[in-house]
């Protein structure tokens, strides 16, 4: 199995990186069509949620919000060999047109007539056929734009631009909505995507070696596949650092999401309290991503995202039994500080310790889980908290979340990981 190393830019024809990545205008403008893109993915699910209520019952429209999840979990593997073996940034750019093109479809079809719920279906699976290819591509981007050195401060900054996707993207979509119905929000979400293809093309990339080049030659995608999950299996710290991954997110995922709804509802809240609550989550994971992209690294990260995660999953399971919203608001913005941190972390070691020739598969494996696995616990917890309340429940979790903590820590190899100088 060949190694893989990014040449300098001085090697590739590249020009060298302007400083960190916050101040390389390559970094920026992956991270500008990156935030549009995202932004645009926000406005889409409002539009999607809106139309699918409007055109039928609840539970159809609860059809259609999850019928993508079903072709992206399945083709998110296969996905990863495409990103892998034709670049990431042709896999994004091609993604982000196809996903474009359907967005700015369904809304010229809104606006001319009423299809029903087909139509809303059909492009349901079609962005998630494409997220399958999409998500790993987008996860190996960032080390062809940039320095192994940056790709920790890289991945802080992507996590901002999740946040403020999070944050830009729904008001815009209920304002869309509210002046022009969905098929206003679908066309403002196209727009949204389709910002990003003149960013994406301006990128410059960074070449692999002409020796990875010449492995692919006769080799077909069932090998690449194959010989991607051999790889990640024999790495002595992207191994376990998936299965942290895997731990972390369904412990995670089902109290931080379905569980919070139920718990602000038994104890009162209201919808304005669970809103603080959540603001104060997205908050401190603002926060961590933020320190990552000014500091750039940490020192002994694999061992600092392991107390995280430990002193984290205790907060997730003190959320249970806290009485008041201003408490509520102080755990949530200390669970949003660790597990920003941890995640950061965790994704800046992947991309890190991953051969770039091998990003897309690792990133697939890793998408897997945290998009195919993880929300399936959110209706276990639902039902869970309806036979035992919400502090078992959340303690359960919490108790699964915390083993990626002490897996990373004894894990040797991943305990003494570190992020590039």
């Amino acid at each position: 199995m060949t190694a893989t190393v990014i040449p300098s830019p001085a090697q590739d024809g590249a020009q060298a990186p302007a400083g960190p990545a916050h101040r390389d205008g390559n970094v920026l403008r992956w991270l500008g069509a990156y935030t549009s893109s995202m932004i645009g993915d926000n406005v889409y699910y409002i539009a999607l949620s809106w139309a699918a209520v409007q055109a039928g019952s609840p539970s159809q429209a609860g059809l259609v919000m999850s019928v993508s999840a079903v072709p992206r979990a399945l083709l998110m593997l296969g996905g990863g060999v495409v990103a892998d073996r034709f670049g990431p940034r042709k896999v994004v750019i091609g993604s982000d047109a196809v996903r474009c093109a359907a967005v700015l479809a369904v809304a010229a079809l809104l606006f001319a007539t009423s299809p029903g719920l087909w139509l809303l279906g059909l492009v349901a699976v079609v962005f998630g056929v494409v997220d399958a290819v999409f998500m790993p591509a987008v996860g190996a981007l960032p080390a062809r734009v940039t320095g192994r050195d940056q790709l920790a401060r890289v991945q802080g900054m992507r996590g901002l631009a999740v946040r403020s996707a999070n944050v830009l993207g729904a008001p815009l979509g209920g304002l869309a909505v509210a002046l022009g119905g969905a098929a206003a929000a679908f066309a403002l979400a196209g727009l949204l995507i389709a910002v990003s293809l003149p960013l994406l093309i301006s990128v410059r990339m960074r070449d692999l070696t002409p020796d990875d080049e010449t492995d692919k030659a006769g080799r077909t995608a069932w090998n690449d596949l194959r010989d991607g999950l051999r790889y990640i299996r024999g790495h002595r710290v992207l191994a376990p650092l998936i299965a942290v991954i895997a731990l972390g997110d369904l412990g995670f995922v089902g109290p931080l999401n379905v569980g919070l709804t139920l718990l602000a509802d038994r104890r009162g809240w209201g919808a304005s309290g669970m809103g603080w609550v959540i603001a104060a989550f997205g908050t401190g994971a603002g926060a961590a991503a933020l320190l990552l992209t000014l500091r750039g690294r940490l020192p002994r990260a694999g061992t600092v995202a392991g107390v995280a995660i430990l002193v984290g999953s205790v907060a997730i399971g003190a959320l249970a039994f806290v009485p008041g919203v201003a408490g509520a608001v102080g755990v949530a913005l200390l669970v949003g500080l660790l597990a920003g941190l941890s995640g950061a972390l965790c994704g800046a070691l992947i991309q890190t310790w991953s051969d770039p020739a091998y990003l897309g598969r690792v990133s697939a494996v890793a998408g897997i889980v945290s998009l195919g696995l993880a929300p399936l616990s959110m209706p276990v917890t639902a039902a869970a908290i309806g036979w035992w309340g919400t502090g078992p429940v959340f303690v359960t979790s919490a108790a699964v979340c915390g083993l990626g903590g002490v897996l990373t820590l004894c894990v040797r190899d991943l305990r003494r990981a570190e992020l590039p100088h």
